[in-house]
């Protein structure tokens, strides 16, 4: 993994278990489950920890997805945007000219 890579990965995961360091958004899907279980979502993506070459190759844990009883399949994702969320982010290493947002979807909403 680069050092950009493992950079970005690190301020993604800041974001992902803590939704403090970025916009976090639900899809109209997740908004409409009941509470418990949309917590219940929102805690399996704070602790999500299964990456791999398959499903992050580029190292930047920006992407996932996990299984749920009641909400079946659900995936996450995370872009970076400038400063005032109009375009893509011309660095995603700084935090002074980037803001993520990170996603959390049902899966058919992707």
């Amino acid at each position: 993994m680069s050092h950009q890579s493992a950079k970005v990965a690190e301020l993604n995961d800041l974001l992902r278990t803590t939704f403090l360091t970025g916009k976090v958004v639900f899809a109209q899907g997740v908004r409409a489950l009941p509470e418990t279980v949309r917590d219940d979502v929102l805690s399996q993506v704070r602790e999500f920890a299964a990456f791999t070459e398959d499903n992050d190759p580029y190292g930047e844990h920006d992407f996932g997805a996990i299984e749920h009883d009641d909400a079946g399949r659900v995936f996450w994702k995370i872009d970076y945007y400038d400063r005032d969320y109009l375009c893509h982010s011309p660095d995603p290493t700084d935090p002074k000219v980037t803001r993520r947002v990170l996603t959390i979807m049902l899966a058919e909403e992707y």
